[in-house]
């Protein structure tokens, strides 16, 4: 009883937090300029020259375009895989195995968890349609809101420690990498970051616990609010694909271009896994994008069926698409703009970094940076273009180990997720809830995850030494 109570309390404390960030949080695209006004004022107090501050604005809004296009297609491939009818009837097929509503919850943060790991866009609308699904049966009694909680989780806990991780696409990329970045980080292969032992080991302990945390602050049948008392129709209808009205429409309701183009890209993937070692062909974001869109081609069968899959996913990269750019000029400022002693803002963080910390307290002290930043700045990722000059900096003069700094981002960066709404809004759009609705739960998630993740972070790290820039 008093557990239950104690929960109750955590939950509306979280939910008021909630309804305050709601109320005066503005949008995230607002953060992002504050954070270019911040690097603009902190260069021209250095004794920048006001044209140098705004050419390296303007040169480097732009430098991000390749890795914005495809963390797009991430959402974009996602979304279509996700939404078409195979899909569709594997989540019919998922939602028969729980017994009870409290296991119903645990397993949609397994599947979401699992699902993140292979692309986040994915795993939201996956999730959400999954937590609808079992919204329909009759026969158990789950809380919808606990089970759209869960179906965060991926995006909340995981996500980053996975293949969709932009940072370890980015360091693994060179091409993607701006040159500024790319000269004090090199490259860094899956082997060193989503590969290693370690961050195994720390996605491990991180599923675990999440999917622990998530059955026990599940409310049982007696207190369990379901779909149709949160006001929500469970049902979910495909669209069926519209009668064919002209000649001219014939090839948009044949398989045949779609089988045409899944040939050729089987083909050109072929090639890739025949001529690389496999890490290395998986790594490359064309590559992984490239398998995501053919997979919904593929599973929507009729060009027409999959082009309305993608005009439904487009609106969920507006973020990506307007924020990016931002981070671009950030990083362009910070780290080519130099002021009155010859020295960027760049340099002066990662002095001031390495001043404060070791060897021993790196993961500590990088992992609570990145996760309040991210409070701030939510960017599914880009906002290692703006840490990594800096971090990547400290790391190569602390001898750290470059490869575990960028695992340290990942798992820091999805904490504030956890209570951050705006890449809630495709799974609440699925769901048709609000972020209050699921962020009593997964405050809970935060409380349990901000120790257990710089525990790992700094505990593991300890176990790997240096790994130094590779040029390619």
């Amino acid at each position: 009883m008093a557990t239950s109570l104690q929960e109750s309390r955590s939950a509306r404390f979280a939910m008021r937090c909630a309804s305050w960030a709601e109320r005066w949080f503005p949008d995230s695209w607002v953060f992002a300029t504050m954070g270019v006004l911040i690097v603009v004022l902190a260069a021209l107090a250095m004794g920048a020259p006001a044209g140098d501050t705004a050419k390296a604005f303007g040169d480097g809004f732009w430098s991000l375009i390749p890795f914005t296009m495809q963390m797009a297609f991430v959402v974009i491939g996602g979304y279509v895989v996700a939404s078409s009818k195979p899909a569709s009837r594997l989540i019919d097929l998922l939602a028969k195995i729980p017994r009870n509503g409290r296991t119903a919850v645990a397993w949609v943060a397994l599947i979401s968890m699992t699902a993140s790991l292979l692309n986040w866009g994915l795993s939201l609308v996956f999730g959400g349609l999954l937590v609808k699904a079992l919204a329909r049966r009759t026969d158990i009694k789950m809380d919808y809101r606990a089970a759209g909680a869960a179906a965060y989780l991926g995006l909340g806990a995981v996500w980053a420690l996975g293949l969709s991780s932009s940072a370890a696409q980015l360091q693994a990329n060179p091409a993607s990498l701006p040159p500024s970045i790319l000269a004090i980080t090199g490259v860094i292969p899956f082997t060193e970051t989503i590969f290693l032992w370690q961050s195994g080991a720390m996605l491990l302990v991180l599923m675990v616990a999440s999917i622990i945390i998530a059955y026990m602050t599940a409310p049982g049948e007696k207190g369990a609010r379901d779909a149709q008392a949160c006001g929500i129709d469970p049902v979910v209808v495909v669209p069926d694909l519209p009668p064919r009205t002209r000649p001219g429409e014939w090839l948009e309701y044949s398989p045949f271009l779609i089988i045409v183009l899944v040939a050729l890209a089987g083909g050109w993937l072929w090639h890739e896994f025949a001529t690389k070692p496999a890490i290395l062909a998986i790594s490359g974001l064309n590559t992984y994008n490239l398998l995501f869109l053919m997979a919904g081609a593929l599973l929507h069968w009729r060009p027409r069926s999959f082009l309305d899959a993608v005009a439904r996913a487009v609106p969920t990269t507006t973020g990506v698409l307007i924020q990016f750019p931002l981070y671009g000029s950030i990083a362009a400022i910070m780290t080519t703009v130099q002021g009155s002693d010859g020295v960027t803002i760049a340099h002066h963080i990662s002095e001031f970094f390495v001043r404060i910390a070791s060897h021993d307290t790196y993961a500590l002290l990088m992992g609570v940076y990145s996760a309040i930043l991210g409070f701030f700045i939510p960017s599914g990722g880009g906002k290692w273009i703006i840490e990594a000059p800096y971090v990547m900096q400290v790391a190569n003069d602390l001898q750290y180990h470059l490869g575990w700094a960028v695992q340290i981002y990942n798992a820091a960066e999805a904490l504030p997720n956890l209570i951050n709404p705006f890449y809630m809004l495709p799974l609440l759009g699925v769901l048709g809830l609000k972020a209050r609705d699921l962020i009593g739960f997964t405050f809970v998630q935060l409380l349990v995850h901000i120790p257990l993740v710089l525990i790992l972070l700094w505990g593991l790290g300890a176990t790997l030494t240096y790994f130094a820039p590779i040029q390619p």
